[in-house]
């Protein structure tokens, strides 16, 4: 319900965005006219087609859109939306790869460059400094916040919302607690290896995660792995569960699998994604 909650909010903010749009471009000049009525029908669009997921999207296209609608704005009628300059500081504040910052950075500079030629020089000179400051300023808080809560809080947070799909960090930690939870409770439990096609990541983990009971979770690995904690009464009810799970997945999916008692306890990441383990060569479910 927290969620619907979210969802209907981000729905409505972008709606009243659109529309803010919409009435700005009255009297604008026609390409400035354009450019926002381009922007209002895109924000229009994420709003009523779009599926929140809540989960941050790593294609940053939507951001190239932004930085190219805003930049239009200001070349097409620098005098009459040189106040949107100061929208660039508040893009150093997203998280962004370095292909993203540099377009800002060349944003920004072309921006105040068609803002001075309409501005007198020492107006120009004093937005200059107080625009990079305010940039620097944003930049750096984005940067610190990724660094000292961005790693721990991805690594803790489920992947997709009312799944159990988590990071691989996560499996690190739930390994030792399943082991000795299999051994105190005599039950069998297993890690299988689900090697997956990259487009078809997100929809296998939600196909597993419904396939899986509760207190069973699912964690991505890498951008083509998944791995599944499966718990059953013995080696018998696992290799029937392991088979019905690898049938229901596309049929060019890879699956391995590896007995929790005969992992080491050095185990990483990047051993279980290369399947480099120090036990017996594990057995594939699936062609």
């Amino acid at each position: 319900m927290q969620n619907e909650y979210k969802v209907c909010f981000l729905r409505i903010n972008l709606l009243l965005a659109a529309a803010a749009l919409a009435f700005w471009s009255y009297g604008a000049p026609v390409p400035a006219a354009v450019a926002l009525w381009v922007g209002a029908f895109w924000l229009l669009l994420t709003a009523t087609l779009l599926d929140f997921t809540l989960r941050r999207s790593r294609d940053l296209s939507w951001q190239l859109l932004t930085i190219l609608l805003l930049l239009y704005l200001i070349v097409a009628d620098p005098e009459r939306h040189g106040i949107l300059v100061w929208v660039w500081a508040a893009f150093f504040m997203l998280p962004q790869s370095r292909m993203m910052l540099t377009f800002n950075v060349l944003g920004t500079a072309i921006s105040w460059v068609l803002v001075a030629l309409v501005t007198p020089m020492d107006q120009a000179l004093l937005l200059l400094l107080a625009l990079g400051i305010l940039s620097l300023l944003a930049y750096a808080q984005s940067r610190k916040l990724v660094d000292v809560h961005g790693s721990s809080v991805r690594q803790r947070l489920r992947l997709i919302p009312g799944l159990n799909l988590w990071a691989g960090e996560q499996l690190l930690r739930d390994l030792n607690r399943e082991q000795i939870r299999a051994k105190r409770e005599n039950i069998h439990a297993e890690v299988m290896i689900v090697h997956v096609k990259r487009h078809q990541l997100w929809s296998c983990a939600q196909r597993l995660c419904n396939l899986t009971y509760d207190f069973e979770s699912v964690y991505r690995l890498d951008g083509s792995t998944l791995a599944v904690l499966l718990l059953c009464a013995d080696r018998q009810d696992m290799a029937e569960r392991r088979s019905r799970l690898c049938s229901a997945l596309p049929g060019d999916i890879r699956c391995q699998y590896v007995v929790l008692s005969e992992l080491s306890s050095e185990i990483t990441l990047e051993s279980l994604t290369r399947q480099s383990l120090a036990i017996e060569e594990p057995t594939e479910c699936c062609p």
